[in-house]
């Protein structure tokens, strides 16, 4: 930088430029443009979520500077040099699009002394509007009085019925403590979650079969090999490996489950590329763990417990999200019994998972307390029939019930 200011000079000097001028333009020289990176297929634009910096504060090379939120994810944008923050292009909640600017870094100034970290900037809450109610005026209308003989009067209390009393109006509501209403924007990642998530209600003609399954020997597995597991292979044993494994074991069994439709064609894979539903900040994503008929339950486990370290910062890379041929979204997390799934678009088929619970079932024409646990698959009856859904899911089922016909491949 320093060399080019210096064979710059010359030519400046040679222009008779004041000193002034040259002065500004050697500091626009040393000034550089961060722009909006391309953050992945298919993504057009990005939304300032918030400004870990401000203008004036200086920053360190690779440091965070802005957080940008697309239809994905959040991706956090760098400085490439040190140097001060000269300007800010966009305000929160701004949309830029790809190549667009969103600061500008002098590389030529130094941190001032005593000058402490800038802190990140908080996105300003939305203004709360409170909502006014108005009591409703009572109205009285008086009519004038109509002078009648005695006589008169009397007849027609005895000719006309007794009318009935008017109803008692109603009460107005109190109104007590603070009635008020806010308004937010949906975030990129909401908005696309919604369009998706319609789309697929709009064009697959989306049906759920259930089943009932015992988790009683699942439990018995893990809770016997848990701690050498872990030992062994650095990461805990959970329930979602066998879940994906029976899955895979099963989407190989019931190709159909596996495939896709494009236009007029059925498009079948070999392999099982399963999405496993993840919880973030911001909203659920589905990122994919590829080859699964091809990987052990600890490489699924490792996997998994990758993504999920991951999505709590946004940091999953583009590519982990997109084809996956199936779905596998565990609602029991957070307490859910039973629920429909709604499918993925273009896959054909999510299995939902949900919680555990002690439940009264016939075994050997006794009623005993069994771990028990409701499975649902949606699926597209365009291309899956009934029969073709409820087996499918029911080779899940004994999978999951005993795990060793993993092994033997029954």
């Amino acid at each position: 930088m320093l060399g080019l200011f210096s064979r710059a000079l010359p030519r400046v000097a040679r222009q008779g430029l004041a000193p002034g001028r040259q002065t500004a333009l050697l500091r626009w020289m040393a000034t550089k443009a961060v722009k909006l990176p391309s953050m992945g297929e298919s993504i057009t634009s990005g939304t300032v979520q918030s400004w870990l910096k401000k203008e004036g504060d200086f920053v360190r090379a690779d440091e965070v500077v802005v957080v940008i939120e697309s239809d994905k994810l959040s991706q956090e944008i760098r400085s490439p040099e040190a140097g001060v923050i000269a300007k800010l292009f966009a305000p929160i909640g701004k949309e830029i699009n790809i190549g667009g600017e969103l600061f500008s870094v002098d590389t030529d100034k130094q941190p001032p002394a005593g000058q402490p970290e800038a802190k990140a900037v908080p996105k300003s809450a939305p203004k709360a509007e409170t909502s006014k109610t108005d009591s409703p005026k009572a109205v009285e209308v008086k009519s004038a009085p109509t002078a009648e003989a005695p006589m008169k009067v009397a007849a027609r209390a005895v000719e006309e019925p007794k009318k009935a009393a008017p109803a008692a109006a109603k009460p107005a509501a109190p109104v007590t403590g603070e009635r008020k209403e806010t308004r937010e924007r949906m975030s990129k990642m909401r908005q696309r979650i919604a369009t998706r998530l319609k789309d697929a209600q709009n064009t697959a003609a989306m049906l759920t079969t259930f089943q009932d399954c015992d988790m009683s020997r699942a439990i018995e597995l893990r809770n016997t090999y848990k701690d050498e597991f872990a030992k062994k292979h650095g990461v805990r044993l959970g329930y979602m490996s066998i879940f994906v494994k029976a899955a895979a074991y099963a989407l190989k069994e019931y190709p159909i489950a596996n495939a896709i439709i494009d236009g007029e064609e059925i498009v079948y894979r070999n392999y099982m590329d399963i999405a496993v539903a993840v919880a973030t900040p911001t909203g659920l994503i589905v990122p994919v763990i590829r080859n699964c008929q091809s990987l052990s339950f600890s490489d699924v486990e490792k996997t998994i417990a990758y993504y999920g370290e991951n999505a709590k910062t946004g940091q999953i890379p583009m590519e982990d999200m997109y084809g996956g041929t199936f779905t596998i979204s565990n609602g029991g997390v957070y307490g859910s019994m039973m629920g429909t799934p709604i499918i993925n678009p273009p896959q054909s088929s999510i299995l939902g998972i949900h919680a555990i619970e002690n439940r009264p079932v016939v075994r050997d024409d006794k009623i005993v307390a069994r771990p028990m646990m409701y499975l649902a698959l949606t699926y597209d009856h365009r291309i899956l029939d009934g029969k073709n859904a409820v087996t499918f899911l029911k080779k899940i089922k004994l999978c999951v019930e005993d795990p060793s016909r993993l092994l033997l491949e029954l």
